[in-house]
């Protein structure tokens, strides 16, 4: 072991109890084309540098422990003690001389991915947004491009009527959050155990609660759409989002072009309790082939 490893420079965010829980992400990236300052990144408190990494890991999907000593200005040994308190989080898999993304079964927190395909989102958000008509019961799980219709529904006070409120059904705490306050808008929100991962709510009490709704219309996010359909990571928001979709009259993915063409780990349900999928112009031939052949409508935002 040498000495730079052995030896931490000192560092004053030692005892910083739970470091990735709250704050805004402030990674002012230094990768290559991405305006950023060194120096600025050097004596950040533990908890900015760990969500800093997390944007970068979410962005790149692996990082390096000599780019977060070069980023950052901390000793090897505090980088690997980072990517360390990371993994235990299970937000990322370690590597030799890093960590990746590209094992990991959870998604990212939302924060550390809203930054991803931003505009695409905002345009799928905006398609979706035509689709609700004033005093609609909508179905909205979690997800980052749901949050993004989440936050235009907010605004939009003349979807609410005078004999019927615009209602919101999510199983997303960020959202409920979001929208509780807007006093156009009825929450109702499903109960559950939180997934840390994702802010959603999961289990047998979400079920419940959805068996006894009807929705005019859902919006569903999605990891993947392959040729089995639609899937996420997990197989606990698999079912909540499958249950969401199957009390709706209508079920529409959100899904960007990134999305599309390949496989997560759990089905949400059967395909055919969905009409169709949003997504952005960034769209080939081959993936609008894939949609077609599901028997998917599809909507270019």
């Amino acid at each position: 072991m040498s000495m730079t490893d052995s030896v931490d420079r000192p560092d004053s965010d030692q005892t910083a109890s739970d470091p990735i829980r709250s704050g805004q992400t402030q990674a002012d990236r230094t990768r290559s084309g991405r305006p950023g300052d060194t120096a600025a990144r050097a004596g950040l408190d533990r908890q900015t540098r760990l969500e800093a990494i997390l944007d970068l890991l979410g962005e790149a999907g692996t990082v390096e422990v000599n780019e977060i000593v070069e980023t950052f200005d901390v000793s090897p040994a505090t980088a690997r003690r980072d990517l360390q308190m990371l993994a235990d989080r299970h937000l990322l898999a370690r590597t030799r001389g890093g960590a990746t993304a590209q094992s990991v079964a959870y998604d990212l927190p939302l924060r550390y991915k809203r930054e991803q395909h931003a505009t695409e989102k905002s345009r799928i958000a905006a398609a979706a947004l035509d689709l609700v008509s004033p005093g609609a019961r909508i179905g909205l799980s979690g997800g980052t491009t749901t949050t993004t219709l989440a936050s235009a529904l907010a605004v939009r006070t003349d979807l609410s009527v005078a004999s019927r409120k615009l209602t919101v059904v999510t199983n997303a705490i960020n959202i409920a959050a979001q929208l509780a306050v807007r006093q156009h808008i009825r929450v109702v929100v499903t109960g559950g155990v939180v997934q840390s991962s994702s802010y959603e709510l999961v289990g047998p009490y979400s079920d419940q609660l959805l068996q006894q709704l009807s929705l005019d219309i859902a919006f569903l996010s999605t990891n993947a759409i392959g040729p089995d359909g639609p899937a996420v990571h997990d197989e606990a928001e698999a079912r909540v989002n499958g249950q969401m979709a199957l009390r709706a009259e209508q079920a529409w993915l959100l899904a960007d072009s990134s999305k599309i063409g390949i496989r997560a780990f759990a089905r949400m349900g059967e395909l055919g309790w969905y009409r169709g999928v949003i997504t952005d112009d960034g769209l080939s031939t081959d993936q609008r082939a894939l949609l077609d052949s599901l028997g998917l409508d599809v909507l270019i935002a």
